[in-house]
């Protein structure tokens, strides 16, 4: 009885602290206060999302100022051709102006005394392959243009991806792009300028009006050309460089994630972007290739077969139009293999990756522990867990067994698939490609010992 006695005393009855019925003025101050809270609380998350909404807002509407200001420069210079009228528009400029003018132009310089100041079959070589080049890079990039529109073409718009993610970069590039138009255009139209300059007070046309409009029609015809060739260098720059915004995102992604399914999907729709950029700009750069080395061989057997004095002022076309075609070259090597090396450069950030999570993973010291039962480590390890002789602990240490079990199969999941990924990587490197060759530092090599090979045979053809 006395311990009967002891166990009703430590029995505590339940608090009962709040009745179960309220009077209707407390609930509805209750009411009250709660709905109060509750506005003030969607007040500030209308707050915060309006500020994110405004900033993504703000972001938005930059970028497709920078698209407006990129395609309107490109409406200027006749790439926009999206209706019938302007087609016929752009291509009679490009012929009144490249083409007309500047034969005009030279036709009417025509002075026997002058081959000392200008050689008009220079002149005509000249304008005519600067002719070929802008109406290849006309021709292709206003095909893409109006086929596939601006955003659709840059691969900015909401269906290519996460583009709320990346509106700052876009902005950056596109406005990069512009600068190094004219970065490029002006330093050449200055060195034209002072050609002209010179050669036309040295060589008269019989009044100064004459040579006014000779030297304008030059000047704005040369502009012209010099900038649609390479504006087109630079847009595929462009095309290039918002790609590479992806894969610098990418290889951030392999820090982030864990999912081999994720980095899978995002690394088929990036070959995706790369393979149509290739399709779209194949024929352009095989033809600006072919383009320019025609040029240079045919400029090259020029001078070195020519008998007379060559100096600056006659042959100092030849200089400035080899340096504009040049560098819409490297622009467009830069470009091209700098995404396909850093498409290739993922294979060795996905396979450090691999690496480290195989060697950092903890199963892998269980397996390591479990497998090496003889050792010091193991030892330690088998008694950190209760070991008695004991039928519950046998059991307890079974249950252990199967648990690593578990984790070995999991642990041999997980690798199967980050080493099925690495390999795909490997055996799917991607990058800009031109009919199945890959534009890269081997390619770039190999077009490099091409045009050497190809001087050296011209030049043995013409001074030996």
């Amino acid at each position: 009885m006395r311990n009967l006695n002891l166990q009703i005393q430590t029995e505590e009855p339940p608090n009962i602290e709040t009745p179960l019925l309220l009077s209707n003025q407390q609930r509805q101050e209750e009411e009250d206060s709660n709905n109060n809270n509750d506005i003030n609380n969607k007040n500030k998350n209308e707050d915060g999302d309006g500020n994110a909404n405004g900033e993504s807002e703000t972001e938005e509407s930059e970028v497709e100022e920078s698209l407006a200001r990129l395609e309107l420069f490109l409406t200027v210079l006749g790439f926009n051709q999206d209706s019938p009228l302007s087609l016929v528009v752009s291509w009679s400029v490009f012929a009144a102006v490249g083409v007309v003018a500047p034969l005009v132009a030279l036709s009417m310089c025509g002075c026997s005394e002058c081959l000392k100041y200008e050689i008009q079959n220079f002149e005509m070589v000249i304008v005519a392959f600067q002719a070929s080049l802008a109406a290849v890079s006309l021709l292709c990039l206003s095909h893409n243009l109006r086929k596939y529109g601006l955003r659709r073409f840059l691969f900015v718009d909401r269906y290519s991806g996460q583009m709320h993610c990346f509106h700052r970069d876009y902005v950056a590039q596109i406005s990069g792009s512009l600068r190094l138009v004219i970065l490029w255009v002006l330093p050449c139209f200055l060195l034209k300028t002072v050609r002209e300059i010179i050669r036309i007070s040295y060589v008269q046309h019989g009044s100064w009006w004459l040579s006014l409009a000779i030297f304008s029609a030059l000047i704005i015809s040369w502009t012209y050309m010099s900038a649609i060739s390479l504006t087109a260098c630079i847009l595929f720059h462009l095309v290039c460089n918002l790609q590479v915004i992806h894969f610098d995102d990418y290889g951030k992604l392999l820090q982030r994630e864990n999912d081999v399914l994720v980095f899978l999907e995002e690394h088929i729709r990036l070959r995706y972007h790369l393979s149509k950029i290739s399709h779209r700009f194949r024929i352009y750069l095989l033809l600006e290739f072919l383009v320019v080395t025609a040029s240079q061989v045919v400029t090259l057997l020029q001078v070195t077969g020519y008998r007379e004095i060559l100096t600056l002022i006659n042959g100092g076309d030849f200089a400035v139009s080899t340096l504009v075609q040049v560098v819409g070259i490297i622009i467009c090597l830069h470009a091209a293999t700098r995404i396909s090396h850093r498409a290739q450069g993922i294979v060795s950030h996905a396979s450090r990756w691999h690496a480290m999570l195989t060697c950092t993973s903890s199963d892998v010291s269980q397996l390591r522990s479990s497998a090496s039962a003889g050792s010091l480590e193991a030892a330690n390890h088998l008694n950190s867990i209760h070991v008695d002789f004991s039928e519950s602990d046998l059991e307890s240490l079974d249950y252990s067994g199967m648990s690593m079990n578990t984790q070995w199969a999991s642990y041999v999941s997980s690798h199967h698939k980050r080493q099925a990924f690495v390999m795909y990587l490997q055996t799917n490197p991607g990058g800009i490609t031109i009919f199945g060759w890959t534009v890269d530092r081997s390619l770039v090599n190999t077009i490099f010992f091409l045009e050497l090979s190809l001087v050296t045979f011209v030049l043995g053809q013409t001074l030996i």
